[in-house]
């Protein structure tokens, strides 16, 4: 009876103890582990990757003041909230001067755009070339040729119009853009390729960065000038130039501008004028902006055949008369005699005003100056950011040289940019400073930049930008993104555990079940004694 008594609470307590302890840990880390299987599926669903069934193309040709560049862009054909993720994969620059230079000879403007025509099929594949949209805006130069001679301008787009509907493309039309679309556009490009919009998370999954401030944008044309950049609310009595923006599903409010024949080449066309007016034989110019022993011609309409400078126009105006140019490189009267391009005494409120009595709030944060901007600062072999006076020093030195010296300094010589480097130095100056009001403080804060990464910084990306919103979106493939292996590794591990848990209950299981007919044949043995 005794060793009865002393086998039976073994059996019932000892073994029923020890098994109960590890079941009830085995079965509380399978509860968790499927738990945390279950939480990662279930972020994974919400935050799914949209596989696109392929990819979209779209073609924008930049038909600016001096030249004409076709850009071909790309993005997965699901839209990222209403806007698509879109990359640049070919620029090809059209030979020849810009659409609003073909005026009198309307039906010759097209003939330039087949090299890049070819080059462009070969980018697309071919059974997407008639659902590839393709666009053709026009800046400065047609919005000049428009208000000069409106039939001109629509003769040129009308040839451009005839010639793409030839093309394998979906073409949207050609359009003339305004000023404001231009600076705008130019924004959203500049903080796009910057990521100041989008960013990839540990997901892979593209989200709005937090905390990003965007970036102010300058834009230098042939023909006119931009600038843009994002403000806190309407402020002034001009609303005019506020304007908001949506993008990726936010809202954005900028102050943009767009400054008529305060292009890089305008401006020196109407600087020529004023020496022109200034000058005593009206057919010989002293220009202290061109280099020391430069000298060069040009015929009066090279000046005067623009609404740039009608109104300086001479009275025995002859557009066949010679005026030969001779360079002096006096960077100290160069200064002087630009700041004449600039009405700086309509500005009432200094604090408020750029030039010309146009309003703008105080420029605040980075900024980022492209095409003319940052082609002076490279001839000056200045890039990114750098100081005032660093720019000054520089701009002094480079207008000390003279001709013969020039093809040593730059890294590309050609004439017709080279004669013209320290006046658009000094442009940019008064533009910046005087125009602008930046300071010695706020300039290292601009960025004089081309690119970022192989994409070029200019208003076609944000035009392809804005109309992928009217592209409809394709219906969406669902897949799990690809992980990282932290991520991977994570989940095997508790899978792993899950697992071996699972098979630790099944044993404890199977066991019991074999003790439990042991012990019924044990109690009731004893129960017979």
């Amino acid at each position: 009876m005794f060793t009865v008594l002393t086998r039976q609470p073994c059996e019932q307590t000892g073994f029923k103890a020890l098994s109960r302890t590890p079941a009830i840990i085995a079965l509380t880390v399978l509860l968790v582990s499927v738990v945390v299987l279950v939480t990662i599926t279930l972020i994974q669903i919400h935050q799914k990757e949209v596989l696109p069934p392929g990819l979209k193309y779209g073609i924008v040709l930049d038909a600016g003041s001096s030249r004409t560049t076709m850009y071909v862009y790309q993005w997965p054909a699901e839209k990222e909230n209403n806007t698509g993720v879109v990359s640049q994969t070919f620029r090809c620059t059209v030979k020849g001067n810009g659409i609003s230079s073909y005026g009198n000879n309307p039906q010759d403007v097209t003939k330039t755009f087949e090299e890049c025509m070819q080059k462009v099929k070969e980018q697309i594949p071919a059974h997407l070339h008639g659902s590839s949209p393709i666009h053709l805006g026009a800046t400065a130069g047609m919005r000049l040729l428009r208000l000069q001679n409106e039939t001109a301008a629509n003769e040129v787009l009308a040839s451009i119009q005839n010639y793409f509907k030839s093309q394998p493309f979906d073409f949207r039309g050609a359009q003339i853009i305004s000023g404001q679309e231009e600076g705008v556009y130019g924004w959203i490009t500049a903080n796009y390729l910057m990521g100041n919009f989008l960013e990839k998370n540990l997901w892979h999954m593209w989200v709005h960065p937090h905390g990003v401030e965007t970036t102010g944008a300058l834009d230098l044309g042939g023909a006119s000038t931009q600038i843009s950049f994002a403000v806190e609310e309407k402020v002034g009595l001009n609303t005019s130039d506020i304007m908001q923006v949506s993008l990726y599903g936010y809202v954005y409010t900028l102050y943009t501008h767009s400054f008529q024949c305060y292009g890089r080449n305008e401006a020196e066309k109407r600087f020529l004028a004023m020496l022109l007016q200034n000058s005593p034989t009206k057919t010989n110019l002293i220009n202290p902006c061109y280099p020391r022993d430069y000298i060069t011609t040009f015929t009066m309409s090279h000046v005067f055949d623009s609404l740039c400078t009608l109104n300086l126009k001479p009275a025995t105006y002859n557009p066949n008369d010679i005026i030969t140019v001779e360079g002096t490189g006096d960077p100290s009267l160069c200064r002087i005699s630009v700041a004449s391009l600039f009405a700086l005494e309509t500005c009432p409120d200094q604090e408020t005003c750029s030039f010309n009595g146009v309003y703008q709030p105080k420029v605040k944060g980075p900024f980022v100056a492209f095409a003319g901007f940052y082609y002076t600062a490279h001839a000056l072999n200045l890039s990114g950011s750098f100081s005032l006076y660093t720019f000054n020093k520089t701009m002094w030195d480079f207008c000390f040289h003279n001709w013969s010296q020039l093809p040593q300094l730059l890294p590309r010589f050609e004439e017709e940019y080279a004669r013209s480097y320290c006046f658009s130095a000094h442009y940019i100056y008064h533009l910046l400073v005087s125009g602008y009001k930046f300071t010695e403080e706020t300039w290292p804060q601009i960025h004089f930049k081309k690119e970022v990464g192989n994409s070029s910084i200019a208003w076609s990306l944000g035009y392809m930008l804005n109309l992928t919103n009217q592209i409809p979106a394709e219906s969406p493939l669902i897949r799990l993104p690809v992980q990282p292996p932290v991520f991977v590794g994570t989940l095997a591990f508790f899978a792993a555990v899950a697992f071996l848990c699972l098979a630790f209950l099944v044993y404890l299981c199977a066991v019991s079940r074999i003790q439990k007919p042991s012990q019924h044949s044990f109690n009731h043995a004893v129960d017979s004694e």
